[in-house]
């Protein structure tokens, strides 16, 4: 078992299971050295193993009461300089309770607590002299021992508070970035149901039904169907009027034209648009203008592609590009591929830094007429993302309705 292992156990261990672990090892070394007895002298008598037991049972508790406990083990290691037992290894409770008194309290107590201890340490050191068989030693160097623990606790404690700041703003940055991810999928869903509303209008119920009129009196009756086909006329382009108004008041002034929404007939003048911007872009496109593709389906194609080749141009850092468009058994089959970074855009800054909400809004289009769409790079390096559409389903069907 490596190290780390034995670490990640220990910690892994009940706060009271490791109190008690760190006193048995205590004791185990600093018994050790308390047991040892200079020749002609009997040091180790039960005054001294009764200030032992009371160092041991006090670090129990330094969770609870580490400056109470720094206390108690200073002044059983005090009474032993003063017994005359001087050990190197009988400093080790009041080490462990100083430690404990940085790491869980604060830099002002650690401020208070070193001259206190190095201060009672140093006096210690003056009043023991060289009077007892193994002598203290100077009381320079007695007055510096205690502030190890200190320094080393509080370079752990700082540490700690380092990696629990630098947690949370990786939290924060997370949750931002998932904000940041449904703000945009919030807003491409409402780009979306704008152009669908450049489609689509309450009014074609309508029409539907005088148009179904026209048609049933077409041969009987052609008054009322000619009738029938003027309110379908008028209704549609008060329909166009009703839609350019409100589409201009949903747009930010100086945003988007209320122009047509574009299809796949269009992606030729997108490529050429940016063809030349450092990128060459070859283009295949097989789909009849008799395909008779639905009007959704025409406009998620054409913002695929110009999604797709958005993120190619700024964030792939490709040379070249192939477009492919075309008709799969009644699916309507979109492809970028480009020989860029093979990470979609996404770039060092994490998945918003580039294409990763280009994605989402792909696969918001792909999903919002029942289609799919696939993502990710190449073996032999560049990224792909190819959706399939189907042309018969109806906007909605086999995603979200």
């Amino acid at each position: 078992m490596t190290f780390d292992r034995l670490v990640a156990r220990a910690r892994a261990l009940p706060p009271q299971s490791v109190d008690l672990l760190v006193a048995v090892v205590v004791g185990l070394f600093a018994g050790a050295d308390l047991a040892v007895n200079e020749p002609g002298y009997r040091q180790a008598d039960g005054f001294s193993w009764l200030l032992f037991a009371l160092s041991l049972c006090a670090l129990l508790w330094r969770r609870r009461w580490p400056v109470a406990v720094a206390l108690v083990t200073g002044a059983a290691c005090a009474g032993w300089a003063l017994y005359g037992h001087i050990g190197e290894l009988l400093n080790l409770p009041v080490i462990v309770a100083l430690y404990t008194v940085a790491v869980q309290g604060s830099r002002r107590r650690t401020a208070w607590a070193a001259p206190i201890a190095a201060g009672a340490s140093g006096v210690v050191a003056l009043t023991v002299g060289k009077d007892v068989v193994n002598p203290q030693g100077l009381p320079v160097l007695e007055m510096v021992w205690p502030l190890v623990p200190l320094l080393l606790g509080e370079v752990v404690r700082t540490r700690r508070q380092l990696l629990a700041e630098y947690a949370a703003r990786a939290e924060r940055a997370e949750a931002d970035r998932e904000r940041e991810a449904a703000r945009r999928v919030a807003e491409e869903r409402t780009r979306v149901a704008r152009e669908l509303h450049d489609v689509v209008a309450h009014t074609v119920a309508a029409m539907t039904v005088q148009a179904g009129l026209a048609l049933d009196a077409l041969d009987r009756r052609p008054d009322v169907a000619r009738e029938a086909m003027r309110t379908v006329r008028d209704a549609g382009k008060e329909a166009v009027r009703e839609l350019r108004a409100t589409v201009s008041v949903l747009r930010e002034p100086g945003g988007e034209s209320t122009a047509p929404a574009p299809g796949v007939a269009r992606i030729p003048d997108l490529v050429s648009g940016l063809t030349g911007k450092g990128i060459d872009i070859a283009l295949r496109q097989d789909v009849p203008a008799s395909a008779g593709l639905p009007r959704m389906v025409d406009l998620a194609a054409y913002r695929i592609v110009q999604e797709a080749l958005t993120n190619v141009v700024k964030h792939a850092g490709a040379r070249h590009a192939a477009v492919s468009v075309g008709l799969r058994e009644r699916r309507l089959c979109v492809e970028v591929v480009d020989d860029g970074k093979g990470d979609g855009g996404q770039g060092p800054g994490g998945p918003g830094a580039g294409a990763g909400f280009g994605l989402l809004g792909m696969r918001e289009r792909a999903s919002a007429v029942g289609g799919s769409i696939e993502s990710g790079a190449l073996p032999d390096g560049g990224f792909r993302v190819r959706a399939e559409l189907p042309i018969d389903a109806t906007p909605g069907e086999g995603g979200r309705p």
